[in-house]
């Protein structure tokens, strides 16, 4: 378990933290320009000093203002990739790899290349690798220092859309490959859906929601992040079936619900991650003998929020453990009499599906 309980004033920045991670898989660090998330990890990593508090890591810990302990970065055990590579221009990318690891062991450094796709790259110069490319070398270098934690500080802000393509797959396999906590900064909430296990949501300093991802992701504090039209709550399912004459796979959820999605080639059981926006979710308060949607669930309307303009309304649905939301008109709301607590009947219309190699708790 990783434990940050502290505080620092920067300027008029208080921040302020008690938080509980699992030593394993991505928490993503999540919040506005100027929130803290940077400072927040630079307080882990020991490039600034809290105020108060204590900082542990596993069963070590590296901060604790009563006890006077306050051990410098590179005692910490800690890995750091930052926004940029910050690679040593002089040397070659297997120097670059080899730099601070002081206990250089051939079987791992060989899995570590593999794993980032950086084998050919080995004997070159930064100077001649792509934005991508540099940052698998740095992502490899702090891992190579085997580190008890990895902070990575928005990796892909400094990439253009086709350098954040060539690396998402690799950051991918960090989460079933590296058996480490990784606190992962983004500004990108695509990026925290493909990646994270857990989410914290850092506003001013103070940590206002913090847990697994599609708990986080559906909660009201997350609802500012959202623009109307993004609204979406996340799933995690598990692969259920194959149709058996048609290119489609059931997806088992909580609540001996299910649903139907595009075929998935893998196997029973494999968990995947659903995105289901408002906007794809309709609601009748019968389902049609015949429709071509194909899913189409029993909800119990749990709340009702009117946009600013009054025009338009975003219905949150329950079902157990399972929530999905709906977007309609407030037209639309008045003609089916909406109420809390109403049963009601949402049809699906699209979601985005996610495979997950490793989701905890499935």
């Amino acid at each position: 378990m990783l434990t940050i309980q502290i505080k620092k004033q920067l300027g008029t920045l208080a921040i302020e933290t008690d938080i509980h991670l699992p030593e394993q898989g991505i928490t993503a660090l999540f919040g506005r320009s100027g929130s803290g998330k940077t400072s927040l990890i630079n307080l882990i990593a020991g490039l600034l000093t809290p105020d108060g508090g204590s900082i542990t890591i596993g069963n070590n810990r590296v901060f604790d203002s009563k006890q006077k302990i306050n051990r410098p970065p590179e005692q910490r055990h800690i890995g750091y990739v930052f926004q940029d590579a910050r690679l040593f221009p002089h040397l070659k990318v297997i120097t670059n790899l080899n730099y601070g690891n002081k206990e250089k062991d051939p079987d791992q450094f060989k899995i570590i290349t593999r794993l980032l796709g950086i084998e050919p790259l080995l004997q070159r110069y930064p100077a001649s690798l792509s934005g991508g490319e540099k940052q698998r070398v740095a992502i490899g270098r702090a891992l190579l220092s085997n580190p008890s934690m990895l902070l990575m500080d928005e990796p892909l802000a400094s990439l253009d859309t086709p350098r954040k393509a060539e690396l998402m797959p690799y950051l991918e396999q960090l989460t079933t490959e590296v058996n480490i906590p990784i606190l992962y900064v983004s500004h990108s909430l695509d990026e925290i859906l493909r990646l994270a296990d857990q989410l914290i949501l850092i506003d001013q300093g103070k940590i206002i929601a913090n847990g697994p991802l599609a708990e986080v992701w559906s909660s009201p504090q997350m609802t500012p992040w959202q623009a109307e039209q993004d609204a979406s709550v996340v799933l995690e399912a598990k692969l259920s079936h194959q149709h058996p004459d048609y290119a489609m796979t059931a997806l088992a959820l909580d609540n001996n619900l299910s649903l139907w999605t595009t075929r998935i080639d893998a196997t029973e059981k494999t968990p995947v991650r659903l995105r289901i926006y408002a906007k794809d979710v309709s609601l009748v308060k019968q389902p049609s003998e015949q429709s071509s949607i194909r899913n189409i669930l029993s909800m119990t309307v749990d709340s009702i929020e009117y946009s600013d303009s009054g025009d338009t309304c975003l219905v949150n649905l329950q079902a157990g453990r399972i929530q999905i939301k709906s977007s309609i008109t407030r037209w639309a709301a008045d003609e089916l009499g909406l109420a809390k607590g109403q049963t009601i009947f949402a049809q699906i219309k699209g979601m985005s599906v996610t495979p997950k190699d490793r989701v905890p708790g499935l």
